[in-house]
C-alpha cells in the first residue's frame, strides 16, 4: 500500500519567489487581503543554522508576507514568525520524528529517509487530515528541491516544482490531488 503513486510536474516551474507567491495569490484571491504591508524580519540565519540547511526562498517570502493561514479548511501553511524562530525549529524537529517513523514503517520500493539524510524529507506543511507535505532536500540548491506528499492513506507522490507553486497548482486544479480531498481555493483561517 505504501507505494509511489507517481510524479506530477508544473507546466513551467516558477523559480522566482515573487512569481510563486503571486501565482498563489491569483489562485486564492482572498489571500491578498491578508498580506502584510511589507515583509516581516524573520531570523532566517538562526533558523537555517539550527536546521543545518538553507530553506527555499519562495517559502521564506511566503512566511515574511503572510501570517500562518489555512486554505480550504485543509492545508495549514505557516513558518517561523519574528520571535518564534526557535520554537518553530523545535516543532520541525518534532515533525521530523514523525517523518522518521513514517519512513521506517513504509514498505516502499525506493526507501525514503528524513532530513538530515542526503535527499531526506523535511516537512513544510500539513493538512488537518494527517497528510504531510515535505521537501525532498538534496545536494542541489534549495530552489531546486521538489515536493513529496505523504498522504494519510499511506500513498505518497512527488511534484517537481517548489512548495508555494505546489500549493497554487493544488488549489487551482492544475494538479491531480492523488490521495487528497478536493479543496476549495479559499482562506478559512488566519493567525491574528
Amino acid at each position: 500500500m505504501d507505494d509511489l503513486i507517481g510524479t506530477q510536474a508544473p507546466r513551467r516551474r516558477l523559480y522566482t519567489p515573487v512569481d510563486a507567491v503571486e501565482e498563489l495569490e491569483r489562485t486564492v484571491p482572498g489571500l491578498v487581503g491578508h498580506r502584510r504591508s511589507g515583509p516581516v524580519d524573520i531570523n532566517w540565519a538562526m533558523v537555517e543554522a539550527d536546521l543545518g540547511v538553507g530553506l527555499p526562498d519562495d517559502y521564506k517570502l511566503l512566511c515574511e508576507l503572510f501570517p500562518a493561514f489555512v486554505l480550504g479548511d485543509f492545508l495549514l501553511l505557516g513558518g517561523p514568525q519574528p520571535g518564534t524562530e526557535a520554537a518553530w525549529v523545535r516543532g520541525t524537529r518534532e515533525e521530523l520524528e514523525i517523518v522518521a517513523e513514517w519512513c521506517a514503517d513504509a514498505d516502499l520500493a525506493a526507501p525514503l529517509q528524513p532530513y538530515p539524510a542526503a535527499g531526506g524529507l523535511l516537512p513544510w506543511a500539513a493538512s488537518n487530515e494527517g497528510d504531510i507535505f515535505l521537501w525532498e532536500t538534496g545536494p542541489t540548491a534549495s530552489r531546486e528541491w521538489t515536493v513529496a506528499v505523504a498522504s494519510r492513506n499511506g500513498g505518497w507522490w512527488r511534484y517537481t516544482g517548489g512548495a508555494v507553486q505546489f500549493v497554487a497548482d493544488l488549489f487551482s486544479g492544475a494538479l491531480e490531488p492523488w490521495g487528497l480531498p478536493s479543496v476549495h481555493p479559499e482562506v478559512s483561517w488566519v493567525m491574528r
